[in-house]
């Protein structure tokens, strides 16, 4: 899996990119001109402490691993968690996860 790493990346994605919202997650992406997907995770300080933001960004990547075969080429997507993620850390699943990005990603014509 390729990550986008710098912020100007991330900005670039931000002001020219799409987005889309899901229950515990909202995607921004942009066509790239490279021969993969890169990915990006976010999770500010408004979803709670470090093993929150963590937690997230873990079922996060771990969707990412088990379904990159299905994402088309050439995106850079950020996906970004929202605070209501980090309210229900302590029950959510990654099926909830699963479920949620599944039906943003169909609605945005990635997958």
């Amino acid at each position: 899996m390729n990550t986008l790493k710098k912020n100007g990346e991330f900005q670039n994605i931000y002001k020219l990119g799409n987005k889309y919202f899901g229950n515990y997650s909202l995607i921004f992406f942009n066509k790239n001109k490279l021969d993969y997907s890169r990915f990006g995770f976010v999770a500010s300080k408004k979803i709670g402490k470090a093993f929150c933001r963590n937690r997230i960004k873990r079922l996060f990547r771990e969707y990412i691993r088990l379904n990159i075969e299905k994402f088309n080429a050439n995106y850079d997507i950020i996906i970004v968690a929202k605070k209501k993620a980090g309210e229900i850390i302590k029950t959510i699943k990654y099926q909830d996860i699963e479920k949620d990005l599944n039906r943003v990603f169909k609605n945005s014509k990635i997958i």
